[in-house]
C-alpha cells in the first residue's frame, strides 16, 4: 500500500521523478568537481556541468507545479478554499525559511535555497489565484525585465552595508527572488495544465526545448556585446532565465510522459526521493555538517569543501540516501520533514476552514 501511494490517483508520478532527478542534480553541484569549461555535448568530461545552475531552477519551477497542484491543479480553488490553501502555503514558506536559516548557520559552505524557497512560497501566493495566461504573461516578462533589476541590486551600495551578507543570506539572494519568480510562476503554469494529457506534455517538451536553445545559444551567444543576456550558470542573465527555465520545463514535460509508460515502475526508487525532496536535500547536508564537526574534533584544520569533496562522496551520498528514501516510502509513506510541514501547516489552517470549491473554469 505504501508503494502504491506514489501512483495513488490524483498524484503525477512525473513530477516525483523530475524532483528526484532535481535532487540527484544538487548533489553532484554541491560535491562533484566541477570543469573549468562550459557544458560541450562532444566533451563528456564537461557532461557534469549540465547540473550547475540547472538544478536549482528545475527546483524552482517544480516547486511552482506543486503550488499549483496545492490549490487544485488545472480546477483552481476559488473563495474560502483557495484562502485556506494560502494560508497554509505562507505556514509551510516559513517553517522551509527556518529550516534553511538553521541550515545557513551551519558550517556545511553551500549556498542553501530553501530561505529563497520560503520567500518565493510566499511571492507566489498572488499567482495562485490569477488565470493561467497571466500566469504565463508574468513567467515571461520576469525572465525578460527582472535580469535587468537583478543586474542593477548587484551592482549597487547596499551590498557594502553591515550585515548585507547576512541579509543575502536571509533573502537566499544567490537565488534572486525578482527573477526566480519567472521560475515558479512557469511551474504554476505548468502544475494548472492538463500534463497528463501526452499531447500536452509534448506540446511543452518542445516549448520547453524551443526555449532552451533561444536562451543558451541565440540570447546567451551575446552576452559580450551586454552582460545582462548571459546565459551562464547562476549569472542571473536572460539567457540563463528563458534557456535554463525552458529546460526545466522540458525536464518535467518528459519526465510525465515517461511515466506513462512501464518505465515508471524501474525509477520508482527515484521517484520515492522526489516525494520527499526537502527530507533528501537537509539529509545531505547534514551528512556533510556531521563530517566537518568530526573532522574539526580530530585536527585543527578543516578544509571544508575540499577536504569532503576529495572524499569522492556523491556516489555514496546518492546510493545511500536513495536507500534510505526508498525504505521510507515503501515502510512509512510520506517523508518526514514533508509531513511535519503538511502537519503543521493543517494544525495552524484546518482544511475544514476552506473546504473545497473548485473554479468551474478550467483554464
Amino acid at each position: 500500500m505504501r508503494r502504491a501511494s506514489l501512483d495513488a490517483p490524483g498524484r503525477e508520478s512525473g513530477v516525483d521523478l523530475a524532483r528526484g532527478l532535481a535532487v540527484f542534480g544538487m548533489f553532484a553541484a554541491h560535491v562533484v568537481t566541477m570543469p573549468t569549461e562550459a557544458f560541450t555535448w562532444s566533451d563528456p568530461a564537461t557532461w557534469v556541468q549540465a547540473v550547475n545552475g540547472t538544478s536549482s531552477i528545475l527546483f524552482a519551477t517544480l516547486a511552482g507545479v506543486s503550488l499549483a497542484l496545492l490549490t487544485g491543479g488545472n480546477r483552481r480553488l476559488r473563495g474560502a478554499a483557495m484562502t485556506g490553501a494560502s494560508w497554509r502555503i505562507v505556514v509551510r514558506a516559513v517553517m522551509i525559511w527556518i529550516i534553511g536559516v538553521l541550515l545557513v548557520f551551519t558550517p556545511v559552505p553551500v549556498y542553501v535555497i530553501l530561505p529563497a524557497y520560503g520567500v518565493l512560497f510566499l511571492v507566489a501566493i498572488p499567482l495562485l489565484r490569477l488565470r493561467t495566461g497571466v500566469v504565463i504573461a508574468t513567467s515571461v516578462t520576469a525572465a525578460i525585465v527582472m535580469p535587468f533589476v537583478v543586474y542593477a541590486i548587484n551592482d549597487s551600495a547596499v551590498w557594502a552595508m553591515p550585515g548585507s551578507d547576512l541579509a543575502a543570506d536571509l533573502l537566499g539572494w544567490h537565488y534572486p527572488f525578482v527573477l526566480w519568480i519567472a521560475f515558479i510562476a512557469a511551474g504554476i503554469a505548468i502544475g494548472r495544465a492538463r500534463m497528463s494529457r501526452p499531447r500536452v506534455a509534448i506540446a511543452l517538451v518542445m516549448v520547453g526545448s524551443g526555449l532552451a536553445v533561444l536562451g543558451r545559444y541565440v540570447i546567451g551567444a551575446r552576452e559580450q556585446a551586454w552582460p545582462v543576456l548571459s546565459a551562464a550558470p547562476h549569472s542571473g542573465g536572460i539567457g540563463e532565465a528563458v534557456g535554463t527555465g525552458g529546460l526545466a520545463v522540458a525536464i518535467i514535460a518528459g519526465c510525465v510522459l515517461m511515466c506513462r509508460t512501464p518505465v515508471r515502475y524501474f525509477v520508482w526508487p527515484i521517484r520515492a526521493i522526489g516525494s520527499m525532496p526537502l527530507t533528501a536535500y537537509v539529509a545531505q547536508l547534514m551528512v556533510w555538517n556531521i563530517w566537518i564537526w568530526r573532522e574539526e574534533a580530530r585536527t585543527e584544520f578543516v578544509d571544508p569543501i575540499a577536504g569532503f569533496v576529495a572524499l569522492e562522496p556523491f556516489w555514496p551520498l546518492t546510493v545511500g540516501i536513495l536507500l534510505a528514501c526508498s525504505a521510507w516510502a515503501w515502510l512509512v509513506g510520506r517523508g518526514p520533514l514533508e509531513w511535519v510541514l503538511a502537519v503543521t501547516a493543517r494544525a495552524i489552517v484546518p482544511e475544514s476552514a476552506g473546504r473545497a470549491r473548485r473554479s468551474d473554469t478550467r483554464d
